[in-house]
Order: C-alpha cells, then structure tokens, then sequence
C-alpha cells in the first residue's frame, strides 16, 4: 500500500511538472509568433487614392494647427 501511495505522489509531482512545460511552451510560441515575422501572410497593399487621401486630411489637420498657432491660439 506505501508503494501505491509513493507512486501517486509521483505522478502528481509530474503531472504539475508537465503543465508547467506546457504552458512554458505555450508562452515562448505566442512570443515567436508575435515577434514581427509575417508567415504566411501577404503585405497589406494601400491604393493610391487612399494614400492620396490621407496626404490630404494630414495636410489639412497641419494647415489648421498651424493656422491656430498663428493666431494665437495653441
């Protein structure tokens, strides 16, 4: 009877020994998937009409500040 209880207490001891591997692994994969590398995925691509917009509303925003400084006001 010792030696079945001896034997339990093992295989407790090495069950918690494997879910800390588990999640060491589980961790150590979400950092190599997220470390920037793109696997498997293509490059997002913007249209020239987009970029053209967002020129436009940039240009603006930085006309308005500067209109804003100009009178006095920031």
């Amino acid at each position: 009877m010792d030696i079945l209880a001896a034997l339990k207490r093992e295989e407790t001891k090495l069950q918690k020994q494997a879910d800390t591997v588990r999640a060491a692994i589980k961790i150590l994969a979400g950092r190599v998937a997220g470390s920037g590398k793109r696997i498997g995925r293509k490059k997002r691509v913007m249209s020239a009409a987009t970029k053209a917009k967002i020129s436009k509303a940039t240009k603006a925003r930085w006309a308005k500040l500067r209109a804003a400084k100009a009178k006095g006001k920031h």
